[in-house]
């Protein structure tokens, strides 16, 4: 039986399976977005993983340099770069997985939500084309702000008639990234080994840790915890300020957008019993979007293993977070509606 709080697989130690060359497949990834501070780290990890047998990177800029640059690394994806609007369908066709990093990054004093117009309209443009190029594909949007992109790329598709709730997600996995890094900081454990699930949204109040449900189990004192919480949830602000407008968080973003994506594609290839989180349509809360803990399959969502035992604190969050998460994605639902 799953454990409801098992380690996922593609996590730390993922990663370097991934990279041993012990499990493989040929699957077919894009990267749109490839020329940029997220894109090209994530591509850098894909073509190292055996999991990929041809990487296609798309972007409006710089995507030729990147793509002759990742192309002599000794490893056997191949690697096409596509330039412009004019080759993305070309960038698409064949795809089984495409991942999307595309958009503006924040900086100082912005919240996720202030990048909602210029990157509402790039992952709007972006998943039409996934819809008509590659309407099979497993979508994994990393555009911020997910909690409206994701809503956003649902009504795209059922525009035009391909729509799959099974195959569309949110990566959240940076907030899990996070919650296991600074759990294991503060009891002195080896984060590889830690496992928080992380829930709700992808900014601010919504994202949720439940540490109530961390594997292995931790006493953290109320104090603790609510300043904990607080920081996992602020995290990407915590980098934003690092870099001092240098840009935000890209290298935990492409170590954490390439950990989902090579769980996807273990479960693509019919590896059992991968779990990972993500922002994705739901029935489990009042949100029509909620991140929960997935079981992964061949088809996309296996099954939704819901939100678990909830501490009384957790269930504050989750009531707290409703409102702000509603607002999120009606906007995205009502860019698509009134967008010409």
């Amino acid at each position: 039986m799953l454990s409801r709080v098992a380690r996922p697989v593609a996590t730390a130690a993922g990663l370097c399976r991934s990279f041993s060359g012990s499990s493989q497949c040929n699957a077919k990834v894009a990267v749109l977005g490839a020329s940029g501070g997220i894109g090209q780290p994530l591509s850098l990890l894909l073509k190292n993983s055996p999991l990929v047998g041809e990487l296609s990177l798309y972007d409006i800029a710089h995507t030729p340099g990147v793509a002759a640059d990742l192309s002599h690394i000794e490893t056997r994806a191949k690697v096409t770069g596509y330039l412009g609007a004019e080759q993305l369908p070309a960038a698409l066709k064949g795809c089984e997985m495409v991942v999307i990093p595309a958009g503006v990054p924040r900086k100082p004093g912005m919240t996720r939500d202030d990048l909602f117009t210029t990157n509402a309209s790039i992952v709007a443009d972006l998943t039409e084309a996934c819809a008509r190029h590659c309407p099979e594909a497993m979508i994994c949007v990393i555009s911020n702000p997910v909690n409206s992109t994701i809503p956003i790329t649902t009504e795209v598709f059922k525009k035009l008639g391909v729509y799959n709730p099974n195959k569309i997600f949110g990566v959240s996995t940076l907030d899990i990234v996070r919650a296991n890094t600074f759990v294991a900081e503060l009891k002195g454990l080896d984060p590889a080994r830690v496992s928080v699930p992380v829930i709700g949204g992808h900014a601010g109040k919504t994202i949720i840790p439940l540490i109530s449900q961390c594997n292995p189990k931790v006493e953290i004192p109320q104090d603790k915890l609510q300043a904990l919480t607080e920081r996992i949830q602020e995290a990407g602000t915590e980098v934003v300020k690092a870099k001092a407008g240098a840009g935000s968080a890209t290298l935990s973003m492409a170590y954490a957008g390439a950990r989902f994506a090579f769980s996807l594609l273990d479960a693509m290839n019919g590896k059992e019993g991968v779990v990972e989180c993500a922002f994705v349509r739901s029935e489990e809360t009042e949100s029509p979007y909620f991140s929960t803990p997935l079981l992964l399959g061949k088809n996309g969502i296996e099954k939704n293993l819901g939100l678990g035992k909830l501490s009384a604190f957790e269930e504050k969050l989750v009531a707290e977070a409703m409102s702000e998460l509603k607002a999120s994605i009606k906007k995205g639902e009502d860019f698509v509606k009134n967008r010409k």
